[in-house]
């Protein structure tokens, strides 16, 4: 355990963000970041798909492969010598599979490390059983006829219970991701689980972490400023007892630690920031206090919790249909116009060819400009309309995965029969893939059996079942001046604010958070949700929700049906609103004349 001026702290790094994240960021922090537990995040819905299809090839498979064969073959001699813990929800939809991976590289290696595993989440094998306690998040919603994966979201405390059973590596499914910093929390520090303060602070500290190098200068408003990509710090949270804790990363390393790049983190995937629900505890982050300490430390206080629900979330996923994307360059005099033209031709084509086959129609088409600022729709600049490079990208979905293949033999005919200067077929004929699709739901916690296994042996594991009503009310909403009368000049929001975004489903949110205090009134008073609906009209289908945060001066904006379906069920270039941020952040804001911008 590490020991600070504040009294004993625990050091937690982020050692991965998704199932693909960089190899050195775990060796990284095992050898410079003096840390007690490493955590690993894998998990995304679409992930869990794929998990699930490689589990029905074979029983032994559905889990992060690489956590094993990469990760700790390489670190478990080191992880046993520095006695640093490990947690990773990198089991997937076979957690089982993956600690017997594990036991038997442990074994081998000679060491006698202890391995836990976190079962129960997995609903597929008695889904049919379990549809009537399955409640819809959107009224009125119908039940998919067939999952390919549902699993409900697990808190912290299985997680501590593996930990105080003497496991080292705790291996887990579907949880939420903040859970897998909280669960050593509770066991190191024996927080009550109705002290949800504290719970807060050990759910942010997990929220901030668990997506690796976003927290230590990844994606950065000010990209500038962060020195060394290549060598760039992975996130160490150091917690208190209290629930607040400093972010830093590994000495010598590249990246940045600033109030800057802790909040954009903070802002990440969340709604409304008052009403953070999670298994354990419903996070109230309005007031979160973020404070500079210099040398990259950041220190984060001031996070309120109340009771969690008595359901979990489910994250499941279903079949419908298939989807195809083909991309070419075409270069040369008026290439956006060519690029269209051609994706148009291709579209007339095999249409007339489904026609003939009694095929159908697709089920939707997505033609992007790539190069020609396409996502920006009516905010694109006149330059870049006339580009005279561009990539053509046509997505499409359909019913049937032949028709597909019909659409994927008829892309490398583009390359003699429609436009000058077409070459550049990305990757060949394009390949059908299944579209799945996002289905979330709520089940109530009693429904669910888990169990733990630290030995080999799963035994039936007793969740604590604690929720209620918010003892008080959340946080107020911010109170923000009105901005000075007077000659105003207008400014892009990027000269007086931060933003990061991110998805949920297909909803993006976008973070704003000022640079300054006195920017949050002229930041506030132009970014109107109907001024943030109006510049992705093009985009956004659904209703804008504005949220005031005033801890951190910012605000927060919900984007509903934002992403065209989400993940792999959207034909868009971004499906995951991660460029929403930089677009907004060319909004014009009047401000006041004499403000030295």
């Amino acid at each position: 355990m590490s020991i600070t001026e504040g009294g004993r702290t625990i050091r937690i790094g982020g050692a991965s963000a998704f199932w693909g994240d960089s190899m050195v960021a775990a060796p990284q922090l095992l050898a410079q970041g003096e840390v007690d537990y490493l955590i690993f995040d894998y998990l995304a819905e679409i992930t869990m798909s794929i998990m699930a299809r490689m589990r029905a090839k074979d029983p032994m498979q559905g889990y992060a492969t690489d956590f094993v064969t990469v990760t700790m073959k390489r670190l478990l001699p080191e992880l046993a010598r520095r006695k640093v813990k490990v947690v990773a929800n990198a089991g997937g939809v076979n957690p089982a599979a993956c600690a017997t991976a594990i036991r038997a590289l442990i074994a081998e290696a000679g060491l006698s490390l202890k391995v836990g595993v976190v079962l129960g989440d997995d609903l597929l094998p008695q889904i049919e059983t379990m549809k009537p306690q399955l409640e819809p998040m959107q009224a009125g919603t119908e039940l998919p006829a067939r999952f390919m994966s549902a699993n409900a979201y697990l808190g912290a405390a299985p997680i501590a219970a593996a930990l105080q059973a003497g496991a080292d590596i705790v291996v887990t499914g579907r949880c939420v991701d903040s859970a897998l910093c909280l669960g050593p929390l509770l066991h190191e520090f024996g927080w009550d689980l109705r002290d949800f303060d504290r719970l807060a602070g050990g759910s942010l500290a997990g929220h901030i972490i668990e997506c690796g190098a976003q927290a230590s200068g990844g994606l950065f408003t000010d990209w500038r400023d962060v020195p060394d990509w290549d060598n760039i710090g992975y996130p160490i949270a150091e917690i208190s007892a209290d629930g607040s804790f400093v972010v830093t990363k590994p000495k010598d390393t590249g990246g940045l630690v600033s109030f800057g790049t802790v909040a954009e983190q903070l802002v990440y995937e969340i709604g409304d920031p008052a009403c953070y629900r999670l298994p354990d505890v419903t996070c109230d982050f309005t007031a979160v206090k973020i404070e500079n300490l210099g040398g990259n430390r950041v220190r984060v206080s001031n996070a309120k919790g109340r009771p969690p629900s008595d359901r979990y979330k489910v994250s499941a996923t279903y079949l419908d249909g298939f989807r195809a994307v083909a991309h070419m360059t075409i270069g040369g005099i008026d290439a956006r116009e060519k690029a269209e033209r051609s994706a148009e031709a291709i579209l007339k084509r095999t249409r007339r060819i489904f026609a003939m086959l009694n095929l159908g129609d697709y089920r939707a088409t997505s033609i992007e400009i790539l190069g020609s600022e396409a996502m920006y729709g009516p905010q694109a600049t006149p330059g870049a309309r006339t580009s005279r490079e561009v990539v053509m990208k046509l997505a499409v979905s359909h019913a049937e995965k032949t028709a597909l293949e019909i659409f994927a033999r008829e892309i490398a005919p583009a390359g003699t029969s429609f436009s000058p200067g077409t070459t550049g077929f990305f990757g060949g004929r394009p390949s059908p893939q299944p579209v799945v699709r996002l289905f979330s739901c709520f089940i109530p916690k009693a429904s669910l059996a888990l169990a733990l296994d630290t030995d080999g042996e799963a035994r039936p594991y007793a969740a604590p079942l604690i929720a209620g009503e918010p003892e008080g009310p959340a946080a107020g909403r911010a109170t923000t001046a009105t901005l000075p009368a007077g000659a105003t000049r207008t400014v892009p929001l990027v000269r007086l604010a931060y933003a990061r975004s991110g998805d949920k489903g297909n909803d993006s949110n976008i973070g704003v958070i000022a640079r300054k205090p006195d920017y949050l009134p002229a930041i506030r008073a132009a970014l109107t949700p109907e001024a943030v609906a109006g510049w992705f009209a093009h985009l956004v289908e659904g209703s804008v929700e504005r949220f005031d945060w005033p801890g951190i001066n910012g605000l927060n904006f919900l984007l509903h049906d934002a992403l065209g379906g989400g993940g792999i069920a959207s034909l868009r270039n971004d499906p995951q609103g991660k460029a929403f941020a930089q677009m907004l952040l060319d909004f014009p804001v009047p401000v006041p004349v004499d403000w030295p911008l």
